[in-house]
């Protein structure tokens, strides 16, 4: 048996600075200060917003960091902000260590690198190191500096409508491209498995806030399931909180922001993907086209309304609140083990490399 192949990874993450242990920045990022790095400092609401995004994307770090796969052998990561991209360069060769190196981008945030994201990604790719992104959404299509990235792309995981011809052209022959959009960014089995949660409905609200629909939606849960429902709709929970929430059985995710746009009808968010890493019943609503998260739908893994639809959604509610312990339990394994980022970006990585001489 051949032995696994070494693998190391630096995730891109602007709320770094220089180079860094992946650990190292995770110790010391609650304690941030990120007045300096929000357009106005006296805003507690735009501080909040940052701290809520830092924390999001340091649980990535986090994620990315703890991979494992069978074929896999991790090495510590790194984590770099800009600042620190360049000193990439000035680690021992790869060759020297019997490593393969793999730069991580997520979601739009090369575009914080343009203009300079094409010479330095050519420098990083002469000296061994290749690149993913996991763009989470529709990157191809509304991600201006793509163009600029997509030729140096080893890996690409894109949302499950069809990329920009244009992107797409650019993409070299080799480069992988999976089709997956927005799954949970914890690491698998962090959270406990909760034998007997309260037996309530938690409406996971997020950006767009409490809009129309989203109102009529609690207003008609309170009516059905009175003192069964706990609605949190100013924004995303923490990830501090995240851990908390399951105390709860089942876990209400609406659609969200720019997800009635035809090219986003059969992109997810991430909210019923973390809720069921934590044990919680995912109850999801589908897009105006339909077929939403399909697979999932038809396992049992996640329990689906109509949009816009009282009594669809009022049906699946009732059904997440009688599922038995063995059900839940069943929901928890799967995401746990197949619906995190840190085990698809594994998978891609695995699924791009050839077998070791």
């Amino acid at each position: 048996m051949s032995a696994p192949r070494r693998i190391r990874t630096a995730h891109f993450c602007h709320w770094a600075d220089g180079l860094e242990d992946a650990p190292a920045f995770l110790a010391r990022l609650p304690a941030l200060d990120l007045s300096k790095r929000v357009t106005n400092a006296a805003d507690p609401a735009l501080l909040r917003m940052a701290r809520l995004d830092c924390d999001w994307h340091g649980e990535n770090t986090r994620a990315f960091a703890a991979m494992t796969h069978p074929s896999l052998e991790f090495l510590p990561a790194y984590v770099s902000g800009a600042p620190g991209l360049l000193d990439l360069l000035k680690l021992p060769p790869a060759s020297a260590t019997g490593e393969e190196r793999w730069l991580i981008f997520d979601g739009q945030n090369p575009q914080k690198l343009a203009g300079a994201l094409g010479k330095l990604l050519a420098f990083l790719k002469r000296n061994g190191w290749r690149v993913l992104l996991y763009g989470f959404d529709e990157v191809s299509r509304v991600m201006p500096c793509f163009g600029e990235l997509a030729p140096h792309l080893d890996v690409l995981i894109h949302d499950e409508s069809p990329l920009d011809e244009r992107g797409r052209a650019l993409l070299p022959a080799s480069c992988r491209t999976i089709h997956r959009s927005w799954v949970a960014n914890l690491v698998p089995f962090a959270a406990p498995f909760v034998e007997q949660p309260e037996e309530k409905i938690f409406f996971l609200g997020s950006k767009l806030g409490l809009t129309d629909n989203r109102l009529r939606q609690i207003q008609f849960l309170e009516k059905k399931f009175p003192g069964r429902v706990v609605d949190s709709h100013d924004h995303s929970v923490s990830v501090a909180d995240r851990h908390q929430v399951n105390r709860y059985k089942v876990s209400l995710c609406p659609e969200g922001r720019k997800f009635a746009v035809p090219t986003m009808s059969a992109t997810h968010t991430d909210r019923p993907f973390w809720s069921g890493s934590l044990g919680m019943v995912p109850v999801s609503e589908n897009s105006k086209a339909g077929d939403r998260l399909e697979a999932l739908h038809r396992a049992g893994l996640i329990l689906r309304y109509e949009q816009g639809d009282l009594e669809s959604l009022g049906t699946a509610c009732e059904r997440a609140l009688a599922m038995s312990r063995d059900e839940r339990r069943k929901i928890y394994e799967h995401f746990n083990r197949h619906e995190t980022v840190g085990t698809v970006v594994a998978e891609a990585i695995a699924g791009c490399l050839s077998p070791a001489p």
